[in-house]
């Protein structure tokens, strides 16, 4: 490795007084930079020096009024990971009860970020939940007071309104202990019960809602009960207080069966777990939109995995596959068969998808199973209904049949190409020069196009239907 090679090792042999000097004018006109550097001085010192710089730069976060745009977005939230870097490799090692209390903080900081900032990739929610996940890393050391850890977290998830206190308690339930949960399990239930406050009232009045403020906030405190108790069960393995938030109805519904019957065959309960699974699978067959079937379908094969029912099993995963083309559930299906009868039984399911109404399942299917020349085959036979919208698949299976099967990919880049440009999706317009220009570059690996139009011939149809979008033809050069 050259001497000159950016790395650590490389680095330490100029010395001290060079890298001091380095990173004196690196930090140079860069408040984050400055920042981060004088954190590290004050580790140098001691946890308690970090400790009081960290509730100095959560206080300055705190105060800060301004909109973080998108630009400004990477810089805060590589602040952010620095700070909360900093408590775990600092203070937890040393002090988890003050890395405990630093990282509260940290949590309560989410409102006046988000207020200020447009987290939809989620990045700074990602954060926080990074903290949570610390704060279950110390929980076990902490020796916080049960009681008390138990009303400080109702009232925090009471008055999260950005979800920064989620997983909470799993994440607190070694520092609760069972006396610290059967505690926030009484306190919750006063709480919800209990009349709506002024304060509370307030935080609903003004906004033009359908229900009155009372309902709303009496709504609201039933839900994060709700929500709060089932944390609760999970923590104590009860499961049967985890069930007892559902109605019958409830436990039919596609978004909460898969979970309860979980929670059942963790438990050892299969027949319940069954039971439950089963009668939610009835419950779904009668909707037009079945959103929620796969959840269900996992825990449904687990459970008759379990009972001993294999053929039952794998008339499931066959009819899953025939429905949905389901390359998982088909491997499941052919694990459960005889050695030999398993090449046979894939040989005919790959026959079967060849003539699946949906060409783009199929394609994506072949694609990925592995079977790439059954893939190509497909393509140039139905090269006429390929869909050019469906962008993501396609380029997909453009680029893997590309070394072997080049007039399949190029096939498909056409359908893109042609999508685009009589949909005069002048926002695609990039990305079709360049699929024109891949299709340029399968021609000399294609040594006969059959009936289909040669690449200089598809251009020229391009040319003549097509020429006047300048826009594109710009992008795709003399």
């Amino acid at each position: 490795m050259s001497k000159k090679t950016l790395n650590q090792a490389n680095l330490e042999k100029l010395g001290a007084e060079k890298l001091a000097a380095l990173v004196m004018n690196l930090v140079e006109g860069s408040a984050a930079l400055q920042r981060r550097a004088r954190m590290e001085l004050s580790a140098a010192q001691g946890p308690g020096e970090v400790a009081a710089d960290l509730r100095k730069r959560f206080a300055s976060l705190r105060r800060a009024t301004g909109f973080v745009d998108w630009r400004k977005q990477r810089a805060l939230v590589k602040d952010l990971e620095g700070l909360l870097g900093m408590i775990e490799t600092t203070i937890a090692p040393h002090d988890p009860d003050e890395a405990f209390e630093l990282l509260w903080s940290f949590l309560q900081l989410a409102p006046s970020i988000h207020e200020r900032t447009d987290d939809s990739n989620g990045a700074v929610g990602g954060i926080m939940s990074d903290a949570v996940d610390l704060i279950a890393e110390i929980s076990p050391r902490l020796s916080q007071d049960r009681t008390a850890l138990a009303e400080r977290i109702l009232d925090a998830v009471a008055d999260a309104g950005y979800g920064e206190f989620d997983r909470i308690i799993p994440a607190t339930a070694d520092a609760l202990g069972q006396d610290g949960l059967e505690h926030l399990k009484c306190i919750t239930q006063a709480w919800a019960d209990a009349p709506p406050t002024e304060h509370e009232l307030e935080q609903y009045r003004g906004y033009g809602l359908m229900s009155s403020a009372d309902d709303s906030v009496r709504r609201n405190k039933q839900m994060t009960r709700s929500i709060i108790l089932a944390d609760i069960a999970d923590a104590q393995g009860d499961v049967d207080a985890y069930m007892a938030r559902y109605s019958e109805e409830q436990l039919t519904y596609g978004t909460i069966a898969p979970h309860v019957a979980r929670r059942l065959l963790d438990a050892g309960r299969v027949d319940e777990a069954f039971d439950i699974v089963t009668r939610a699978r009835v419950a779904e067959d009668g909707t037009s939109f079945r959103m929620y079937r796969y959840d269900l379908d996992a825990v449904y094969e687990e459970c008759l995995e379990r009972k001993g029912k294999t053929d039952e099993l794998k008339t499931h995963l066959w009819n899953t596959y025939e429905q949905t083309l389901s390359a998982t559930s088909l491997r499941r299906y052919l694990k459960l068969l005889p050695d030999f009868d398993d090449i046979e039984a894939e040989e005919a399911a790959l026959g079967f998808a060849e003539a699946y109404p949906h060409l783009g399942a199929t394609i994506s299917f072949l694609v990925d199973w592995p079977s790439h020349e059954r893939a190509a085959r497909i393509v140039v036979a139905r090269a006429e209904e390929l869909d050019g919208n469906s962008y993501h698949a396609l380029t997909k299976a453009a680029d893997a049949l590309e070394a072997e099967h080049p007039l399949a990919a190029a096939l498909m880049r056409r359908a893109m190409v042609l999508d685009t440009l009589t949909g005069a999706k002048s926002k695609r317009y990039r990305y079709a020069a360049r699929h024109l220009a891949e299709c340029q570059s399968c021609d000399a690996a294609i040594e006969n196009y059959g009936d289909l139009p040669s690449h200089t011939q598809f251009l020229e149809e391009l040319k003549q239907e097509h020429g006047r979008k300048h826009g594109f033809w710009r992008l795709v050069g003399p």
